[in-house]
């Protein structure tokens, strides 16, 4: 597909009643958005592929689906911290943070360096795209040794006092994520989630039991990544 139409596509599912759903039952506040749901992205990017110009080209657009479809379309092994500093600083909202971050970041060379930098963010949504890309991360490399994980464990530990429910959130799913990879981490998450209890701010306390809640329950699903070690 080219650049109009995809754009043609657009204006085909545009659906103001959309907007105000997403932002009414999900939170999604987004500038120029057309109603699309995800679902009928999905089958837009199916029928495109991978097309990193074309990718850039709809995030330039402005249009908030051009950008969500962007970060469906675009090679993770192409992306440049360029690219990932653009992006990052327009993201606003969590639905639009995490499609970036589990599509692209999470799957790119620069998964943990971006971690890194992005937790010390004071913007609500690119601190939030530390986590959400660190949660993402326990999925993407499946060979990551378990030490890659533990040294996580004090960045988690630095966001627990922040009160904003998308950071907090996403604090939550990374502890929840690297508890889940394999039964040793979830053993260390799990005391993790202990020490965390021991803070008495309302957002530590949640990330805390609720992380507890999940990976002490008898229905939790652990994986076995590396399997190298895992699955020998």
């Amino acid at each position: 597909m080219t650049y109009q139409e995809v754009i043609s596509a657009f204006n085909d599912l545009k659906d103001p009643e959309k907007v105000a759903f997403k932002q009414k039952k999900f939170g999604v506040i987004a500038n120029n958005s057309l109603g699309i749901y995800h679902k009928d992205l999905k089958v837009i990017a199916k029928e495109i592929g991978r097309n990193d110009e074309l990718a850039i080209a709809l995030f330039d657009s402005g249009i908030y689906e051009g950008r969500l479809l962007c970060s469906k379309i675009f090679n993770p092994k192409n992306l440049t911290d360029n690219l990932t500093e653009k992006w990052v600083t327009t993201f606003e909202n969590w639905e639009i943070c995490d499609s970036f971050c589990m599509g692209v970041v999470a799957k790119s060379k620069l998964a943990v360096p971006k971690i890194l930098d992005w937790y010390t963010r004071e913007s609500e949504f690119e601190k939030r795209a530390a986590f959400a890309t660190m949660s993402s991360y326990c999925m993407a490399d499946k060979k990551a040794e378990n030490q890659v994980y533990i040294d996580f464990f004090p960045i988690i530990m630095s966001a627990i006092n922040d009160e904003r429910i998308y950071v907090k959130k996403a604090v939550n799913w990374a502890l929840r994520s690297i508890g889940k990879r394999n039964v040793d981490l979830n053993k260390m998450a799990v005391e993790l989630a202990y020490q965390i209890l021991e803070n008495p701010s309302k957002s530590a306390q949640w990330i805390a039991k609720d992380a507890i809640r999940e990976l002490t329950g008898e229905k939790v699903n652990i994986l076995d990544y590396p399997r190298a070690i895992y699955r020998p």
